[in-house]
């Protein structure tokens, strides 16, 4: 029996102790519910500040002055002197085709000019007029001693010392030698309109012939196919071997100018009235990854009409591009800065809650607890919002730890550090 009640004893000894250390553990851990923590958040203070005003707009980039290369004859690829993707200059050689058939066609059209500047020449001395004027030459000479033979008899006839038969023969001398000095003037005539018409028709030939020639010679030089313009070039839709038309609706490549790149953007009517008092304003565009652009970009002019579907006009700008490392297609956000506001409050776009287009933010009042703000925002400045109502200066309005608190909680305020360090 004492041994029972010994055993019984120890045994309750046991529980007792065992029960006191879960009751001291359940009291412990009551305590620390009872008090726990206050969450930290990143809290920044509302100051006024004089901050730029930028209007954003999504663009896409293009290449104005892009061009297709086409052969301008036919002919057979020999050589490709350029590598796909590589930046060439106008006038550079792109493609050689065969040459031969081109370089005969200007052996060809040589021969023709050279034989037609030498037709040219002989008919510059005709033969057939320089006799024809030395036979009127002659019949003038008979002409006149004709009527020298006349003036002489005529006197001695008349003072019956010479026979009046010698003057009749003397002036029918003269006549015959009238009738073919008319003849000969006639041939001479005939002569040099036959000359004329043949020195034009060969001069024609020449010029034919010279043309022909520049032609053959073009042809030729067409055959070397060359970059119209500077600019980085594309695939080669032609290989080595392949044949080259000139009525191929197929361009071999394409050469893209990419020294300025080009950006198109849309703004509404309103907005492209008050546009025209900032086209002198540097523009900034970022793209899709949320880097900006190192150069500012420059307005240049607008499309001609209005979008009656969107009722947006289409602006045109360009940007620097040295380094060709932005290419014609790419969407980004164009910025432009639309004026300056002075004593501006500036929260950070994460810090501003939207439910049923209603605005709010959390601040943080003098003893840490937690307060609700409707507020009213207005322009944007980068990723801040500018308040136009609800907030004050002085105001500790919460950007991170928003998920961890509530209106009427107390936290532990921390100044909030912008990723970068900004």
């Amino acid at each position: 029996m004492k041994t029972y009640t010994a055993a019984a004893i120890g045994l309750l000894s046991i529980v007792s102790v065992l029960f006191s250390a879960a009751c001291g553990s359940q009291s412990a851990s009551a305590n620390g519910s009872q008090a726990p923590p206050a969450p930290t958040v990143a809290v920044v203070e509302v100051s006024p500040q004089a901050v730029p005003i930028y209007s954003e707009y999504v663009a896409q980039t293009f290449a104005r002055d892009q061009v297709e290369v086409r052969g301008r004859v036919d002919g057979y690829i020999e050589t490709r002197l350029f590598q796909v993707g590589s930046d060439v200059k106008a006038g550079q050689p792109l493609y050689v085709l065969d040459m031969r058939p081109y370089q005969a066609e200007v052996q060809k059209a040589r021969g023709q000019l050279a034989e037609a500047e030498a037709n040219l020449e002989f008919a510059r001395k005709q033969v057939s007029l320089l006799e024809a004027q030395a036979a009127l030459a002659q019949a003038e000479a008979n002409l006149l001693k004709a009527q020298q033979d006349v003036d002489r008899l005529r006197p001695l006839v008349d003072r019956d010392a010479a026979p009046k038969q010698d003057l009749d023969s003397a002036l029918a001398a003269l006549k015959a030698n009238q009738a073919s000095v008319t003849a000969r003037q006639a041939s001479v005539q005939q002569a040099k309109l036959s000359t004329r018409a043949q020195i034009d028709s060969v001069g024609a030939q020449v010029e034919a012939s010279r043309a022909q020639l520049q032609t053959a010679e073009l042809n030729l030089e067409y055959a070397t196919i060359r970059s119209p313009i500077d600019g980085r070039v594309g695939d080669s839709l032609i290989q080595v071997g392949g044949l080259v038309s000139r009525n191929s609706a197929q361009p071999l490549t394409t050469v893209i100018p990419l020294n300025p790149i080009w950006v198109r953007f849309k703004v509404s009517e309103d907005e492209q009235l008050a546009f025209r008092n900032r086209t002198q304003a540097p523009l900034q565009i970022t793209f899709g990854d949320g880097t900006v652009y190192p150069f500012e970009g420059h307005f240049q002019n607008t499309v001609n009409q209005v979008d009656s579907k969107t009722g947006t006009l289409e602006m045109q700008a360009t940007f620097p591009n040295p380094q060709g490392a932005i290419f014609p297609g790419q969407f980004g956000r164009v910025r432009v800065r639309v004026k300056n506001r002075d004593n501006a409050l500036l929260v950070p776009q994460r810090a501003v809650q939207e439910l049923q287009g209603m605005q709010s933010v959390l601040t943080v009042g003098p003893d840490n607890k937690v307060l609700a703000r409707s507020i009213t925002t207005g322009d944007r400045s980068g990723d801040m919002w500018v308040v136009e109502q609800g907030l004050k200066a002085g105001d500790r309005v919460i950007v991170e730890g928003l998920q961890k608190t509530q209106p009427g909680a107390v936290v532990n305020p921390q100044p909030y550090k912008p990723e970068g360090g900004r």
